[in-house]
């Protein structure tokens, strides 16, 4: 596949040489529409016009012809310098340093004589305004004096790149001054290497003028690139036909790439939630599988009862019959006393039926979820331009795919939530439902994952979890089923969670405080409401 059309030196100077014709126009407008472009409007003897300056890491470039654009608002500083300084100057004139893609253009101004200068190489890519004393008013983007030898600082005189000795690109021939054109860029190069070309005819084109030419697809260049294999048409008439034909490239180009790189943090972010999804299905599966047990755990905490007396001190198995006659072998903690044993058994048992049905529902709506996320990712994958992906992303973010969370950045956790025993469970309508299984988990649940206006809920009089609904600072947009949903589980990890009625209550997490010295686990709310769960 052939590689787009560079912005390179050459294709600078048919840009300039397009400007020229402004040359005594006015600027009668300036915005920047995004972080890398400023636009000015200008109006002349040709008609009018709208110069683009764009800083791009990868598509910086300047030209006329460019499509206006609603600017951001509020303008940046950098927009808004331009237009104390340099809207309803002229222009006077308008050059190209050397041969490298670097321009200027002289602005008459009544604030007095500034200078545009736009550095449109790569990634290092910037625009300046420089005012009359030389030094730099504003720049697109500042480089300090402690990370550069060329300093970018507003009120720093400006200085032009110091370039390193380059050598030539091109064997010499017969009347070429190679020091002319030393920045020629190696497409520049390859082409003339394909046309057979001397470097003299270089010159040739900058000072008698260009036949641009588009490609579809690649772009737009000021001579035929016909020689390196690229389809092409002569660009039509008009002020600017090659900064035209260049606008129209790059703003299909830009939207291209946003779109990509769109795709590419809407995906690895949905990767992120999908493998989220994923580890807990598996886990809960074998909650489930545990759960199914629990019938056998208990069996086998009654036999140690049963047998446990005639067992010598320390043994760690128990080899006996189960209640159908088949030989067993239990494991024992040789640490532990035979009623100890059989209390772990029974623990662990009853443990697992509580959690049943709750592993169990949230299995199914943690699968249905996971399917739901994996037909929403081919949608991301297929979709065309950016303005389909943000819409997508809207939906992704209000399915509560796209959630933020806040991560200590000083602090690297070996552990999740710092080893504290925090459970995380998938609500309905997607809600994050949260809770502690001890006392110092419930402190660090209410104290320093919830936010001020997420939703808290504990059982009223008695101890329970602290259990918090993430509302994304939205808590009035939690429904009844999502609140039902945290206030069973408030309950069941409670010793109510055998009652028939047991009141939960509910308020924000920013009404509760923990008192001065209490012990883990306290907690004293106001503004609550009430909750009952039969």
């Amino acid at each position: 596949m052939l590689k787009a059309l560079p912005f390179d030196s050459l294709a600078l100077a048919a840009a300039v040489g397009e400007l020229k014709a402004w040359e005594g126009a006015k600027v009668q407008k300036a915005v920047q529409p995004d972080e890398h472009t400023l636009l000015l409007e200008l109006y002349g003897a040709p008609g009018a016009t709208v110069l683009l300056l764009s800083w791009h890491p990868q598509f910086a470039r300047a030209h006329a012809g460019a499509r206006w654009r609603k600017g951001l608002t509020p303008p940046p500083g950098f927009c808004a310098a331009f237009r104390a300084r340099v809207v309803d100057g002229r222009i006077s004139g308008v050059r190209q340093v050397g041969f490298d893609r670097i321009l200027e253009i002289d602005i008459e101004h009544e604030e007095g004589k500034h200078r545009i200068v736009a550095e449109l190489m790569g990634k290092h890519a910037n625009v300046m305004l420089v005012g009359p004393d030389k030094r730099i008013v504003v720049a697109a983007k500042h480089v300090p004096a402690s990370k550069s030898s060329r300093p970018v600082v507003a009120g720093h005189p400006y200085a032009k790149p110091p370039f390193p000795p380059r050598p030539p690109l091109w064997k010499a021939q017969p009347g070429d001054d190679l020091r002319e054109f030393e920045g020629a860029s190696p497409f520049l190069v390859k082409l003339l290497a394909a046309r057979s070309e001397p470097a003299s005819v270089v010159g040739e084109w900058v000072r008698g003028g260009f036949s641009p030419v588009t490609s579809p697809g690649c772009g737009a260049y000021p001579v035929s690139v016909a020689a390196l294999g690229y389809e092409e048409a002569p660009i039509g008439d008009g002020p600017a036909p090659f900064g035209e034909a260049l606008a129209r490239h790059f703003a299909t180009a830009a939207a291209h790439q946003e779109a990509e790189q769109r795709r590419a943090s809407l995906l690895a972010r949905l990767d992120r939630v999908q493998i989220a999804r994923e580890a807990a299905l598996s886990d809960l599966a074998q909650a489930l599988d545990a759960a199914a047990k629990a019938d056998k755990l208990q069996r086998q905490a009654e036999l140690i009862l049963a047998y446990g007396p005639s067992l010598p001190e320390g043994s760690s198995v128990l080899e006996t019959h189960d209640y159908e006659g088949n030989p067993i072998t239990i494991r024992l903690d040789p640490e532990k006393s035979y009623v100890e044993n059989a209390e772990t058994l029974f623990h662990k048992a009853k443990k697992a039926k509580g959690a049943k049905d709750t592993v169990a529902d949230q299995r199914k709506r943690l699968a249905e979820d996971l399917r739901e996320l994996l037909a929403f990712r081919t949608h991301v994958e297929t979709a065309e331009g950016p303005e389909a992906l943000r819409t997508l992303e809207e939906e992704a973010t209000k399915r509560r795919w796209l959630h933020s969370q806040r991560v200590a950045t000083h602090v690297k956790e070996d552990r999740p939530h710092e080893g504290h025993r925090v459970r995380e469970l998938l609500g309905p309508n997607g809600y994050r439902v949260l809770y502690g299984e001890n006392a110092t988990s419930n402190d660090y649940v209410t104290h320093r994952l919830a936010r001020p206006n997420d939703l808290w809920l504990h059982i009223r009089g008695s101890t329970s979890a602290h259990v918090v609904i993430v509302t994304g600072g939205k808590p009035e947009k939690v429904g009844p089923e999502v609140l039902r949903f945290a206030a069973e589980i408030a309950v069941k990890n409670s010793p109510s969670k055998h009652s028939k009625y047991v009141p939960v209550d509910w308020t924000l997490k920013k009404y509760v405080r923990k008192p001065r010295g209490a012990p883990a686990g306290t907690a004293l709310y106001t503004h609550e409401k009430t909750l009952h769960v039969g």
